[in-house]
């Protein structure tokens, strides 16, 4: 199957017109004519990944954050995202990402299942026509009320983390909660507008946590990795099902960050 029929059945799902306008989600790297007979899945594309990827005999990467974000005068060996894009193309691997658009179209929902949350709503609306809204994260109400603690460690249990941050009084009975996968700093005033009791994100810093604190709405951090590796099983399934004669495989889970 060449690299563009797979990546039409993927915008027929996830088109690439949902992803933000600051992002770089689509095909990036080789050539659409290629021929692909295996796909390797990644969060990212590290020197890692792209070397099981060709250990595995992969003829294309997909990836969710994409390698290529901002523009490039020059591709050389001396800069290392442009010793992975050679490298890429000297082991013949065409290269896809998706990013914002998958946000929106696959790991809002993912994640607000994973936290088994009901009468959702998008915490963002990215994408509104008649009577379809799209957009970043989720809000909704947990399965049942609990201390901020026991939340916390409900989202370790889901997501299978080694560990997560917790911001706010521990005793803190929690309920309604609002969810953004990877950095979810830039979403607080929806946060507060919707009037989340917990936020269940990434990346938040000092600041930013202790403010939202301040204004009545517990954080946990989970960790960018730990909220979007998931991205990788779940896109292993829907390609099996998009491309059954294809091989499919993923990188192995492996969080990058380790408290000692």
């Amino acid at each position: 199957m060449k690299a563009n029929e797979i990546i039409e059945k993927i915008e027929e799902k996830y088109p690439v017109s949902f992803a933000e306008n600051w992002d770089n989600s689509g095909f990036l790297v080789g050539d659409r004519e290629w021929e692909v007979k295996k796909i390797f899945l990644a969060l990212d594309v590290t020197d890692e990944t792209l070397n099981r990827a060709i250990a595995a005999g992969a003829d294309m990467m997909i990836t969710h954050h994409p390698l290529i974000f901002s523009g490039m005068k020059q591709v050389t060996a001396g800069d290392f995202i442009g010793r992975r894009i050679l490298k890429l193309i000297e082991n013949h691997i065409c290269y896809y990402a998706m990013h914002t658009n998958f946000d929106v179209l696959g790991m809002a929902d993912l994640s607000a299942d994973l936290l088994k949350l009901t009468k959702r709503q998008v915490l963002e609306v990215t994408f509104e026509e008649e009577n379809r809204r799209e957009g970043i994260g989720r809000v909704g109400m947990l399965p049942e009320e609990m201390t901020l603690e026991a939340c916390g460690r409900f989202v370790k249990e889901q997501y299978d983390l080694p560990f997560v941050k917790l911001y706010g009084n521990p005793e803190q009975k929690v309920r309604k909660a609002a969810v953004c996968t990877g950095s979810g700093k830039s979403l607080m005033q929806e946060v507060l507008r919707q009037k989340a009791q917990v936020y269940v994100t990434a990346d938040m810093d000092y600041h930013s946590s202790i403010d939202a604190v301040a204004q009545g709405v517990a954080v946990i951090d989970a960790g960018h990795y730990g909220t979007e590796y998931i991205f990788m099983e779940y896109m292993k399934q829907e390609l099996r099902k998009m491309t059954p004669d294809l091989e499919v495989e993923t990188m192995e889970v492996s969080h990058p960050c380790r408290v000692l």
